[in-house]
């Protein structure tokens, strides 16, 4: 089976691949709102030393193991190790990644929705009529399920065609076109009277604001904003070849996350401050508040269209990594076709994305332990799943694996000039280090 499994065929490939799969919503609608309110530069600052510093090794982890597996998130543990029952580890990444999916598609949707409607000029609205429009959306029946489903059918279409054919292919054209347009959405965002406001709102430093919870809200975003926890990156992982520098594609993943990050902040934030309206995060942010600011910029509407094709991108970078997940899975350890595979997939995702789009209108008074299904999906995998499966795994690198094992695969058999220091710092990071680190996530998520 290993001999004929599709890989990755460039390490540029595999770069726009795994910073697709990091760069996602949360990247536009929570990070430059994080950065404004908590300090700026003193905040951007910490969450750098966090990204490179902690969460970069946790997702160093991901990639060893992976990689030395060639092969699914669960199958994975149990080559590494056959005497242990750490297979487990794998089930808690497909879990995460179908809960997470059974959310996001429902937001992925609302970005094919929007997008339409910026096509069709339908977005000429005051502040009132744009949180009605909203609210009509999300509340509908029929209208977020019908959008819902063509996202997931975009997903699917993308990893109908493999590793190679799918999803390198579309990562290689849709990533540097996602880094140009919001390049060229900043740019008009800094030029706009007033825009420098909200420049200072992102950039100015304030270590007034540095307190304990701001750590654990920037530590927090690090740890999520690069995936970990939810089997992407083992997964894409598993399909490198093994010379590829680790430590190297790693670093650009975590470097292209937060570059993308820092420049939404700039091509949103200026201009929330430039029309006088209140920072904002989430959903409200996106659907809300910058369509009724497109309205009132010249040229906006290309703006709009432009922005919410951005949207899009971003969403469906990261939902072709979720679902690929589950697919590489049902594949090889069912033994079934890549199109078996991805239809039962899609159908899972439907059911339990109906759930949640429902949650929002006709199934709001459905409540699990006082969440709706849309929030219950998200707790559970951002506060339970994602952490532990994070947890297990850096302890299984760092406890059950041997130390040699790991350096050598860090290492490509110690081929690369890099000093073993570096590989060695990174070890015991895993090791020591991060299961504090996501313990302290996890802990907090949970309070």
């Amino acid at each position: 089976m290993k001999s004929n499994r599709d890989n990755f065929t460039t390490s540029f490939g595999v770069l726009v691949a795994m910073a697709g799969s990091a760069i996602g919503l949360g990247n536009l609608w929570r990070f430059p709102y994080l950065v404004g309110t908590n300090g700026g530069a003193a905040f951007i600052i910490i969450y750098l030393i966090f990204v490179f510093v902690l969460c970069l090794p946790i997702l160093i982890s991901e990639f060893v193991v992976g990689r030395k597996s060639q092969t699914n998130v669960f199958r994975a543990f149990k080559i590494l190790k056959p005497e242990g029952k750490w297979e487990f580890i794998g089930i808690l990444a497909v879990a995460s990644a179908i809960c997470i999916l059974a959310f996001y598609s429902v937001v992925g949707g609302w970005s094919v929705n929007y997008l339409v409607k910026a096509l069709t000029f339908k977005l000429h609205i005051d502040g009132e009529s744009a949180t009605n429009m909203f609210n009509n959306m999300v509340t509908s029946s029929w209208e977020p399920l019908i959008y819902m489903l063509i996202f997931l059918l975009l997903t699917g279409g993308v990893i109908l065609g493999g590793i190679k054919n799918g999803i390198e292919k579309f990562s290689k054209i849709m990533m540097p076109v996602l880094f140009f347009m919001m390049i060229m959405i900043a740019i008009r965002s800094v030029t706009l009277p007033g825009a420098s406001e909200g420049i200072s709102f992102l950039f100015k430093p304030d270590f007034s604001k540095i307190t304990g919870d701001t750590l654990i809200k920037a530590l927090g975003q690090a740890f999520f904003s690069l995936s970990i926890g939810c089997g992407t990156i083992l997964t894409y992982s598993s399909y490198v070849k093994k010379n590829d520098n680790m430590l190297k594609t790693s670093s650009l993943t975590a470097i292209s996350d937060t570059v993308f990050a820092l420049i939404a902040g700039i091509a949103i934030m200026p201009a929330v401050f430039a029309f006088n309206m209140s920072p904002s995060e989430g959903p409200g942010l996106v659907f809300i508040i910058l369509p009724e600011i497109f309205c009132q910029i010249p040229g906006g509407s290309i703006i709009a269209i432009v922005f919410f094709f951005t949207l899009l991108i971003a969403a469906l970078t990261s939902s072709i990594s979720l679902i690929e997940v589950a697919v590489t899975f049902i594949i090889e350890e069912f033994h079934l076709k890549r199109k078996v595979a991805i239809l039962l997939s899609l159908v899972i995702c439907t059911v339990l994305g109906s759930l949640s789009s429902l949650s929002q209108g006709i199934l709001s008074d459905v409540k699990i332990f006082g969440l709706s299904f849309f929030d219950s999906f998200d707790y559970l995998s951002a506060n339970i799943l994602m952490p532990l499966g994070g947890l297990f795994l850096v302890i299984f690198v760092g406890w059950i694996m041997k130390k040699p094992e790991v350096i050598d695969e860090m290492s490509n058999n110690h081929t690369l000039k890099i000093s073993k220091c570096i590989y060695t710092f990174v070890y015991y990071i895993i090791r020591y280090v991060a299961p504090f680190v996501i313990l302290s996530i996890m802990i907090t998520g949970l309070l």
